[in-house]
């Protein structure tokens, strides 16, 4: 079936329809943050920003939909052997090593140079930050593809 989502898609149906499964969970619980929000603004009379309600429901979403993603251990299809798995391994170590780097490159170079103690710290917490969830997350999904394709085979 083609539709305008099809380029987020991945080629393996399998693989294509746990994700929509997961589109389709991550836009009913969006709902319900929904709701909980116009209940918590209207009942308890909390004062809530546009722009709060609209990050944590887009974080609501895509928190869950990367969770659900990661925890299905079907990332890593050919996954099967030790070997293998050590060698993903090393390339998530490596990745997870760039990518710090890239990043701090671009921004300095792009964005701008932070001038205070503050925006520095502020700056390397958030790469760090994004570095750790970023590793960890690619590992568990590694082990659990791992684990789940020699139950397979």
């Amino acid at each position: 079936m083609k539709s305008w989502i099809s380029f987020l898609m991945p080629d393996d149906e399998y693989k294509r329809i746990k994700l929509l499964y997961y589109y389709a969970e991550g836009a009913v619980l969006l709902v319900v943050c929904l709701f909980v929000l116009i209940f918590v603004h209207e009942i308890f009379l909390l004062e809530l920003t546009t722009t709060h309600v609209l990050l944590l429901s887009i974080g609501v979403f895509i928190f869950y939909t990367a969770l659900r993603y990661t925890w299905s251990g079907m990332e890593y299809d050919d996954v099967m052997t030790k070997r293998r798995f050590n060698k993903e391994r090393n390339v998530i170590f490596i990745r997870g090593t760039a990518f710090p780097l890239i990043f701090l490159t671009v921004y300095l170079l792009i964005i701008e140079k932070p001038t205070d103690r503050d925006e520095w710290i502020n700056l390397v917490g958030l790469i760090v930050g994004m570095t750790v969830i970023w590793n960890l997350s690619s590992y568990i999904s590694l082990k659990r593809s791992y684990k789940k394709n020699k139950e397979l085979v």
